[in-house]
């Protein structure tokens, strides 16, 4: 196991993090975490050096917290840090920060949390905990030894993220990023940025949620001309790993096979070489050649007038051809029909084509969009 030196006072923790949302379930149901079987897969990624194990209070509809916190309380807890998020969507009040924390401390079995952070930053999200006072929960929960280091996770665009860098002396971030979103949300520009600015950086999504793992057979052809035998996923967790600006590559692993492959490329000290860069930058290319439409997401387009929601719309219309995921895709747009944010709404205004950047012919592809997702 590769390892990083984290925060300024250079803790050592593995490059490779244990995400705990995708543990094994039974019955399909997310709460029902299949503890056997995560039980297995957690304790031997501790025992295999994985020592950054990383919950939040959502996860597995409240349970994974609960679930970590048994596991960890079997002697395990000094081994690890441990990391999850205040869930600030829920907080109405100043004090609802504080009421969260104890509620997930009481949940992990601990009395204090190693890396805090506040969950899934957007812009919206973020003015909302300012009005709130969010960083004087944070000084007090780090002086009453609550939290030892605070960070955040984030889901927005660029600028956003160099606005909350910039607003508070953090300990670390979490962005999502992989070969395939090296310009989505804060991207590479935001990873260097983050680093610049002194903060460590974790990385979530680095196989796209699973995705990049079901390479199709023209990327795995790709990959099988290399003399090095890598799975997809394995090549795309490699490519986080060989930056060197990244300090944790977190993985939601669902199989114990899964913990075993990926420990393994963790513990690669090579980084990719020329060579196998360019494998990735054409995989890259091959699956954007497949996008139906150039969404990048950069929501210049919203909010639709209509209530469009034209960005998800387009990544769920691309998953189809790039992906192959139409019966899923299929059931994620029922959504947008739930909520009337699908394409039949679109009354052909053309706001959103007058400030696309990419100028794309928004309005007929939304059209053909909902022929295939209806």
């Amino acid at each position: 196991m590769q390892y990083s030196y984290f925060t300024n006072d250079k803790l050592k923790v593995s490059q490779l993090g244990f995400g705990c949302m995708r543990f094994p379930i039974l019955n399909g149901d997310q709460k029902a975490i299949d503890e056997e079987k995560a039980r297995e897969m957690l304790i031997y990624a501790i025992e295999n050096g994985v020592n950054y194990i990383d919950t939040a209070y959502p996860y597995h509809g409240g349970m994974s917290e609960k679930f970590v916190g048994k596991v960890l309380s079997e002697g395990y807890r000094d081994k690890v840090y441990l990391a999850t998020k205040n869930p600030v969507w829920l907080a109405n009040t100043k004090d609802d920060f504080m009421k969260y924390l104890d509620e997930q401390l009481d949940n992990l079995k601990t009395d204090h949390i190693d890396f805090y952070l506040l969950h899934s930053l957007d812009a919206e999200r973020f003015d909302k905990i300012m009005n709130l006072e969010v960083f004087d929960f944070v000084k007090k929960a780090k002086e009453e030894g609550k939290i030892k280091y605070i960070g955040f996770s984030f889901h927005d665009e660029y600028e956003v993220f160099t606005k909350i860098v910039d607003s508070f002396s953090w300990d670390f971030c979490q962005i999502q990023l992989n070969y395939l979103d090296r310009d989505y949300q804060a991207g590479l520009k935001g990873l260097k940025y983050a680093k610049e600015k002194g903060l460590d950086v974790v990385v979530m999504e680095p196989v796209k949620g699973g995705k990049l793992a079901k390479a199709p057979e023209k990327i795995k052809n790709i990959f099988n001309s290399s003399t090095i035998n890598r799975s997809p996923a394995q090549w795309a967790l490699k490519w986080v790993f060989s930056l060197n600006e990244v300090s944790v590559v977190l993985s939601g692993m669902t199989t114990l096979e899964q913990v075993k492959e990926n420990i393994s490329v963790a513990s690669e000290s090579e980084d990719l070489t020329p060579e196998e860069i360019k494998l990735i930058d054409q995989a890259t290319k091959i699956y954007k050649d497949g996008f139906k439409v150039g969404c990048t997401a950069c929501e210049y387009c919203m909010p639709c007038p209509s209530g469009v929601n034209i960005p998800r719309v387009f990544e769920l219309y691309n998953n189809v051809y790039v992906f192959d995921e139409l019966d899923e895709s299929k059931k994620m747009y029922q959504r947008l029909i739930e909520n009337n944010s699908d394409a039949s709404n679109c009354v052909e205004c053309g706001n959103c084509e007058s400030v696309c950047p990419q100028h794309l012919s928004i309005i007929e592809s939304l059209k053909d969009a909902d022929k295939v997702l209806r």
